[in-house]
């Protein structure tokens, strides 16, 4: 396999460099959309590694903070809900309704107007190339678990990639699966080498492509060290919302790992530990 750089140096890793990171790659092998079953060993994963990425998808949740109702504006359909501490423009008929039939109220008798938030699809999109063990599966579990709990509301969809030289579509948006099966098949991939950022995210836009839901997003876990196949801000231009979670625990990319959030209209956001994923996708899917 010949790999031939084509221009720029790869980024330091230092958080603070000018954007651009490093050059465009490609090389002599073709990157192939793996099926999921001949992908996946027979063999379960590592029992330790798996104890302890399900501990952390049974902890974790995303907690948001409380909003101003003026943050909600023009956010969603309004509606009249009882309250719930995140808005207080009162819906006084409907409240009126409800306190005749109870005249000792409690804070939720209250009917408020407020903004209901769209219908989203989202597909994480995971870097799997080298090994999946230590703080990188750590990452890998606490991503999975918070989203799989921020999009638990009917209509709300999310899908899994996997990728490295190659990837594979874990779980599509059609197919809903809980945390604990998408950590499964994440955790079962063979350990790969090479690192195809450009190609994991052709087949996230692909997988977003299909669905109807207006709000389509796709949230990039890696450490942007791509070493395999084309320039990845080619692709991060077709995206319409493209936020990277950029793991900084070791070798990384921080100029690319920019580059591809700020051409995908989303935020890069440094991660070190598994602790900082729920901020972080507070921060990017607010």
């Amino acid at each position: 396999m010949v790999v031939v750089e084509l221009g720029g140096d790869r980024g330091s890793g230092e958080l603070g460099q000018e954007a651009g990171g490093q050059g465009s790659m490609v090389t002599a092998q073709r990157a192939v959309q793996r099926d999921v079953a001949e992908l996946l060993e027979d063999r379960p994963p590592d029992r330790e590694v798996a104890a302890m990425a399900h501990t952390i998808a049974r902890r974790l949740s995303i907690r948001r903070r409380t909003r101003e109702p003026r943050g909600e504006r023009g956010s969603g359909r309004l509606v009249s809900a009882p309250y719930r501490y995140r808005s207080d423009d009162i819906d006084l008929d409907r409240t009126v309704e409800v306190l005749t039939e109870r005249p000792v109220p409690e804070d939720t008798d209250i009917v408020v107007r407020e903004r209901m938030r769209p219908r989203r699809a989202v597909v994480l999109v995971v870097d799997v190339s080298g090994s999946m063990r230590g703080e990188k599966t750590r990452m890998a579990a606490a991503t999975v678990a918070a989203l799989a709990a921020d999009l638990d509301r009917g209509g709300d969809q999310l899908a899994l990639v996997a990728f490295w030289s190659d990837a594979a579509l874990l779980s599509p948006l059609a197919e809903p699966a809980t945390a604990t099966d998408m950590l499964d098949r994440l955790l079962r991939i063979p350990a790969r080498g090479l690192t195809n950022v450009g190609f994991g995210l052709s087949v996230a836009h692909a997988e977003l492509a299909t669905s109807a839901v207006r709000r389509r997003t796709a949230i990039l876990l890696t450490d942007a060290v791509h070493n395999a196949g084309s320039d990845p801000r080619l692709v991060a231009r077709r995206f319409g919302e493209l936020h990277v979670l950029l793991q900084v625990d070791g070798e990384h990319d921080a100029a690319l790992g920019a580059d591809i959030a700020r051409l995908g209209r989303g935020r890069m956001v440094p991660i070190r530990t598994h602790r900082d994923v729920a901020p972080a996708l507070n921060r990017v899917l607010a």
